[in-house]
């Protein structure tokens, strides 16, 4: 049988949605508060989650909250002009783990390891 027989009804609704927060970060980049939506639908769709989603959305969370923390301390610094370093730093961060996760859930893999802080 083929992957996509062997998938259960509703993975590929879920996969979706995983892809659509992963949409909402990287529009995010433009428009701040697409990531707020993300992290939202994150949290409200991770309980009822299978495992693979599940795994997406803590680690589409976790990238929310590790943003926060990077962009306040990048900000924060700016007029001792490391913090354009760290808002630099952080941009490429969130790009790489955002198209890794995206990536990844386009394959049907769960992410590696939800809890780096890297990527």
């Amino acid at each position: 049988m083929s992957d996509i027989e062997n998938r259960r009804p509703g993975a590929s609704a879920q996969s979706d949605t995983v892809k659509l927060v992963y949409l909402l970060n990287f529009a995010s980049f433009i428009v701040g508060i697409t990531a707020l939506i993300g992290v939202v639908i994150a949290y409200l769709k991770r309980g009822d989650a299978d495992a693979l989603a599940a795994s997406h959305y803590t680690f589409q969370i976790r990238t929310f909250w590790m943003s926060v923390l990077y962009v306040a301390i990048g900000t924060i610094t700016s007029f001792l002009l490391i913090g354009f370093l760290i808002l630099f730093a952080w941009l490429i961060w969130a790009i790489i783990r955002n198209v890794k996760g995206f990536i990844a859930i386009g394959e049907g893999r769960a992410v590696d390891d939800v809890n780096t802080w890297l990527w």
